[in-house]
């Protein structure tokens, strides 16, 4: 009989006592990774323990993306035009990734909530199968038709004959992407985000070394220019999948995977696709729609595609830290409504919330006043600088809202319900931002102008919308 007043007694105890431990404490436990209970403990050591090791975890992964670029700038506008060429195609890739790795996150997190812990190892199982299965024909494609996917696209004449070998091995080495997104996906929805922090940081740290020794070469290592670039990523990532498989293997804090559960369950296997065809539907929506903006840009010119694709590789560096946040958020509403604890759930995207808006803000100030600067950090071409610059500069005004879009599509995302997110961008990307920027860069003659204003409109439209949704609270009653 006295169970019952003993944990209430216990609950609200452990708030004063959690609120007592020292910041140097609670750092070394969020890098480190704990056995914590998300849906129990104190909402902001919750938050904090999630949001540190994610958004240090992705800042790394923008930081390599920024080095990147850095070394390939080095070789020439159309080195850099490749770069981002080939990214449009990435993006699609990404876009099954990313969908797959929200599905993932959803269901582990949900399991976990029920304290279904072998359920959730086994939807781990299955979503490496799916992982695996996607990756190969888009290999097949990338490596046997490269210089057409670049014709394609409008490359110049460069990036056929010299740049294609750079969309051989990143297109190639897809499965590697793509297992790195779902098994850190997997470890982020059962709450061992420390670990998905230190695969990346291995992955992206080899990345960072071997990035300019392949590039430029050194001693008896060869000059390989771009291809250099795409070789030193591929190694970097599957050293960071390698980690994954063998943590996931022998145990995380909160997940497990053994050997017997290396089987096919339909029914399970069959849960998760269904639930990432909103997600895959959600980012092939938005990565297509930077594929067509990437078209009218190369349509433009080789220094309208470079400038665009470094302000884009700066936006990415800038907003990791906000996605690493958001993925909290995720992972909080997944676990929180598995315990059946729906409004601690929304408490959590709002906590999040604010503390992205406030961190895209100071972003914001930065880009307004330093934007040529910052582009100027990777080239010397004038008009790289002014066309980067442009973008880095509209970014500024609307910046903030960033952090409200990503935090709320994550919300919906770690509920489950990824449909939502997937019809907003169909609105939002395909019916107003690609017809407005055909018409304002080509019609109208604003050239990359034009682009960068569509952008602005439509995202900050998506941003406030998707907010706006989220509050109506429907999510709430999603079923994984």
């Amino acid at each position: 009989m006295n169970s019952e007043p003993q944990r209430s007694i216990a609950e609200t105890v452990a708030p004063a006592t959690e609120d007592s431990r020292s910041l140097w404490s609670e750092l070394r436990d969020a890098i480190r990774g704990t056995n914590a209970d998300y849906t129990k403990i104190p909402l902001r050591r919750a938050v904090f323990l999630l949001a540190v090791p994610m958004v240090l975890e992705l800042v790394l992964e923008s930081t390599f993306a920024v080095v990147d670029i850095w070394f390939v700038a080095k070789l020439g506008p159309s080195a850099v035009a490749t770069v981002g060429l080939t990214e449009t195609y990435l993006f699609l890739i990404y876009s099954i990734a990313m969908g797959l790795a929200m599905s993932v996150t959803a269901v582990v997190a949900r399991r976990i909530g029920e304290n279904r812990r072998e359920d959730a190892a086994i939807s781990a199982v299955q979503a490496i199968f799916i992982a695996l299965l996607v990756s190969v024909p888009f290999a097949v494609i990338g490596i046997v038709w490269a210089k057409d996917l670049l014709r394609l696209m409008g490359a110049d004449a460069w990036s056929i004959e010299h740049g294609y070998r750079y969309t051989q091995w990143m297109l190639g080495g897809n499965a590697i992407i793509m297992l790195l997104f779902v098994i850190n996906a997997i470890f982020r929805g059962a709450g061992d985000a420390a670990i998905a922090m230190r695969v990346l940081w291995l992955a992206n740290g080899l990345n960072i070394v071997l990035c300019p020794l392949l590039i430029f070469g050194f001693g008896p290592v060869p000059a390989l220019g771009i291809e250099g670039a795409a070789i030193a990523t591929n190694i970097g990532r599957g050293a960071g999948v390698a980690l994954q498989l063998y943590v996931l293997f022998h145990g995380g804090k909160h997940i497990r995977v053994a050997w017997s559960q290396l089987a096919v369950h339909g029914a399970v296997l069959w849960n998760i696709v269904r639930t990432s065809l909103g997600g895959i539907g959600q980012m092939i929506v938005s990565m297509t729609s930077w594929i067509f903006l990437m078209r009218i840009l190369s349509s433009i010119g080789s220094e309208a595609v470079a400038g665009a694709t470094i302000a884009i590789r700066i936006m990415m560096f800038t907003l990791m830290p906000a996605w690493g946040m958001s993925n909290a958020a995720a992972t909080l509403v997944g676990q929180n409504l598995g315990a059946q604890q729906p409004e601690r759930a929304e408490a959590a995207v709002w906590h999040i919330g604010w503390y992205n808006m406030a961190f895209t803000m100071a972003i914001s100030v930065v880009f307004f006043f330093f934007h040529h600067d910052l582009i100027a950090l990777f080239t010397n071409d004038a008009k790289v600088i002014d066309v980067g610059g442009e973008w880095l500069q509209i970014l500024s005004y609307s910046y903030f809202v960033y952090g409200w879009w990503m935090v709320s599509v994550q919300a919906f995302n770690g509920a489950g319900d990824t449909m939502t997110p997937t019809k907003i961008n169909v609105v939002f990307f395909w019916l107003i931002q690609i017809p407005l920027a055909y018409v304002l860069a080509v019609s109208m003659g604003w050239q990359e102008l034009g682009v960068f204003w569509a952008v602005f409109v439509s995202e900050t439209s998506v941003g406030l919308f998707t907010l706006w949704l989220f509050s109506r609270g429907k999510w709430k009653t999603m079923k994984v």
